[in-house]
């Protein structure tokens, strides 16, 4: 069923943003005309799509009123096949204008930062982490998208107590955005000889990235220090004071960065994991707030949930907010993640589409 009430007021919306989106004063306000311009975007791919579904009408009702006239047979053959291929063409429009209705989240165009961190299991879990580094910068690769490393806590056995990474590229936390939560892994670790399963878990954080217009972070509310780097080796490693600690004394948060030589270059690097984290807070705040009206299957605001398993011994991964399970599990740790980061979209937009 088309909203055709809706549509109608949504093309009289963007007839008056025509106006708007041409006015100076409101390109002053960098904040305000982002916003803007992100609507007139989504009102305008509406209003084409609603135009096209009137067109192939249009063409339907002259096509049938040719076939009530036309008496030659060879041209009604072709009337009803034209038709055919007229009403699929309608149908899959309309397909298009319900997922255009559904209301888009500007941060899903955003970049991505991505934390990773330790939890229970000790050293296993310290390598699960590096596991979950390299497959998603395997699915980075396939996607075409680009990462960069923004702060690691190495072990000694090549694992990573947090590795914090930025994914950039096209529509990035759309596509990662249900990563976040407690991911599961069962297998027999290196360090343990008497070849026993044991169960270890990591902390996934994917938070968009936030630019300065998104929040105002005021220099009063920063505490920054700096300090000698600390690691496992490597140039300007306790020799420099180039490692950064940023503390935003309003919400406790801390962000510290080392990953470089320069200190400048570390202190902005932890402003942007800051600024993210901030712009995550407002975001979990908002999401906390739909949740407690509506039970979601799928969110991307519970960091504490259990999202998946990594099963080795069984080569089998789950996800257990959508019941979808792999059998490749070394498949899944290159980077072929696409069929559950899609099922998990499309969970997502069903939902929205019945609120």
């Amino acid at each position: 069923m088309i909203p055709v009430e809706k549509l109608n007021a949504l093309a009289q919306e963007l007839q008056e943003m025509n106006e708007q989106v041409a006015d100076p004063a409101l390109m002053a306000d960098a904040r305000a005309y982002k916003s803007l311009m992100h609507r007139y975007k989504e009102l305008s791919q509406i209003n084409e799509s609603w135009q096209n579904y009137q067109d192939i009408e249009r063409q339907i009702t002259e096509t049938k009123e040719l076939l009530e006239l036309e008496s030659d047979a060879e041209m009604q053959a072709m009337a009803r096949e034209e038709l055919a291929l007229l009403e699929d063409s309608l149908e899959n429009e309309e397909m298009m204008l319900h997922d255009l209705l559904i209301p888009s989240d500007p941060n899903d165009l955003k970049n991505a930062i991505v934390e990773i961190r330790a939890g229970t299991g000790g050293e296993e879990a310290a390598l699960f982490v590096a596991d979950l580094y390299r497959m998603y910068g395997f699915y980075a690769v396939l996607k075409g998208w680009k990462t960069q490393l923004m702060d690691a806590n190495e072990t000694g056995l090549g694992g990573y107590r947090e590795v914090v990474f930025m994914i950039s590229g096209e529509n990035v936390y759309g596509q990662m955005r249900f990563e976040s939560g407690v991911h599961r892994v069962q297998r027999v670790p290196v360090t343990e000889s008497g070849g026993r399963i044991h169960t270890s878990a990591v902390s996934v954080a994917v938070l968009p990235e936030a630019e300065e217009i998104d929040l105002d972070i005021s220099d009063n509310d920063l505490r920054i220090d700096v300090y000698r780097s600390s690691g496992n080796g490597g140039q300007s490693v306790n020799t420099t004071d180039s490692a950064v600690r940023i503390t935003h004394v309003p919400s406790g948060l801390v962000v510290t960065c080392q990953d470089e030589k320069s200190q400048i270059k570390n202190k902005a690097k932890a402003m942007k994991i800051l600024r993210s984290r901030l712009f995550d807070m407002e975001i979990a705040k908002q999401e906390q707030e739909i949740a407690s009206s509506r039970r979601a299957q799928i969110s991307s605001g519970d960091r504490s949930a259990k999202i998946r398993t990594y099963n080795f011994p069984q080569s089998r991964v789950t996800d257990h907010r959508i019941n979808l399970t792999s059998h490749n599990l070394d498949g899944f740790l290159a980077g072929n993640i696409d069929e559950f980061v899609q099922s998990l979209r499309v969970v997502w937009r069903n939902e929205k589409v019945s609120e």
